[in-house]
Parts: structure tokens; sequence; C-alpha cells
């Protein structure tokens, strides 16, 4: 698809795209890129406090730590890239109607730029895993591949939320107002296998919360290479494999469909 080669295409202007959002995410910082890690370790240390003095921890989770942070690691890269490839069409307005190019780099670009903190948190994962859990030794490198995948499946939503955004301003606040309760009912500071049984009695609201949310299977293929210590379910991964698939190709049919009325909307 052309929507994807001019990657390849056009990448010395994907280079210089991508180098101006990390420069302008990062300017006038210190720490730089270390700041993304700040969030998601920021977010473990309240609800280890939370679930682990305020209230009873959830013991039946071995190495709920890393569990926790491996989950947060996912949601966070998903969420973000949605809402800053949101904006990133009308925020670029100014260059998209003075200069004709692929538009799907701004995109991207913002995929990038959250990539490069997914990937060093990915990094501080396997080492943790390495070290904690020694037996997923010999399945944590399929975190890399299935992490990969992930980009992919966020990289296809972004590109569809961005061109939606240009014809629908609405679409960046309904984004926002849904992650809330969407971080909620994804199984990141819990697990489908250890929730009560007054929970487990509800067979078709767990299926829908399982496999009705897009982000819950491939988060957990992702996390349970790192935390489980065997490999993660071939179904997990199938989902992944297509919900990426899927969404590269629906982004790529939205912004082909949109493409000619970007500039004019803006």
């Amino acid at each position: 698809m052309t929507v994807y080669s001019d990657l390849l295409r056009y990448r010395e202007l994907f280079a210089n795209l991508f180098r101006r959002d990390f420069q302008a995410k990062y300017k006038g910082s210190i720490l730089g890129i270390f700041w993304s890690l700040l969030n998601p370790l920021a977010l473990l240390g309240v609800y280890l406090v939370v679930f682990g003095v305020l209230l009873p921890s959830p013991k039946a989770i071995p190495h709920y730590p890393l569990y926790l942070l491996a989950g947060l690691a996912c949601w966070i890269f998903f969420s973000v890239t949605l809402q800053t490839a949101a904006r990133s069409l009308v925020d670029s307005a100014e260059l998209i109607k003075k200069v004709r190019f692929p538009r799907q780099l701004v995109a991207f670009s913002m995929v990038a730029t959250q990539a490069v903190t997914f990937g060093l948190m990915m990094g501080i994962l396997i080492v943790l895993s390495l070290v904690f859990i020694p037996e997923a030794r010999s399945t944590v490198w399929l975190a890399i591949p299935l992490a990969v995948l992930f980009v992919g499946f966020a990289a296809g939503l972004a590109l569809i939320v961005a061109c939606l955004n240009v014809l629908y301003r609405d679409i960046e606040h309904i984004l926002t107002a849904a992650l809330l309760p969407w971080f909620f009912l994804t199984p990141i500071l819990w697990r489908f296998a250890q929730l009560p049984v007054s929970a487990q009695r509800h067979h078709a609201l767990l299926d829908v919360l399982r496999w009705g949310n897009p982000i819950a299977p491939p988060i957990y293929a992702v996390r349970d290479a790192i935390w489980l210590g065997h490999a993660p379910r071939l179904a997990d991964v199938v989902y992944l494999m297509v919900a990426a698939a899927l969404a590269l190709v629906l982004g790529a049919f939205v912004f082909s469909r949109v493409d000619d009325r970007i500039a004019v909307e803006l």
C-alpha cells in the first residue's frame, strides 16, 4: 500500500518530522526521554500503595509489580499515541496547507515518537523479567515481535483517528472521555482468572470484556511473554496479529478516502 510504502520512499521527510516531534516533546528538558518513564513509574507507585496498603493486595497475581508495570507500559503507549495522533494533522495545518506531501507521515511521526518511549519501557521490563522471573527467560524474547505488532496495531488506529478528527473535531474529545473507563475495563490492574466467584458467574459480560475489548488480548500477549513464565496463549497472539493487520488495512482505507479533503477541512 502506498500509504505505508511512503514511509520508505519519503524516509528523509519522515525522519525530519520525527525529529521535530521528538525534540519538541523534550525541548528544554534536562532528563529528556526519561520523563516518559516517570509517568508509568509514578502510576505504579500509586497503584501499589492503593492495592498493597490501603486495599487488600491482589496476592493471587504473582510478581504483581511487574504484571502491573507491563500493563501500564502497553496502555500508556496506546492511549498517548491515539491522543497525540488525533491532533497531529490539525496541529500541522499550516504545513499541510502550504506543501503537498504524504500527510500520513505526520500521524506516523507521532506514533514513532511514542514508540521510542515504549521500546525503552519494554527493554526495562525484559531486564526485570530476566532478573526476577527466571522461568520466563525462554519466552521473554517473544515480547519483542509482539510489541512490534502492538505498535502496528496502534499505528493503524492512530491514522484512523487522525483522519476522522480532521473531519469531525469531536473525535479527540470522545477519545479523551472514553479512555478513562476503557482503562478500568481493561485487565491492567486485575486479571480475568483472579476475579472473584461473584464476577465469574457473568460469563457473557466477561467474554465481551475479554474479546470485545480490542486492546485486552494484545496486552495479554505482550505482557504474558514477560511475566507469565511460559508462552502467551495462541488465541491472544492470533488476535493481536489479526487486529494489527485489520487496523493497518482500515487505516489505509480511511486515509485514502479523506486524503483529498484534509487540506480543505483544515
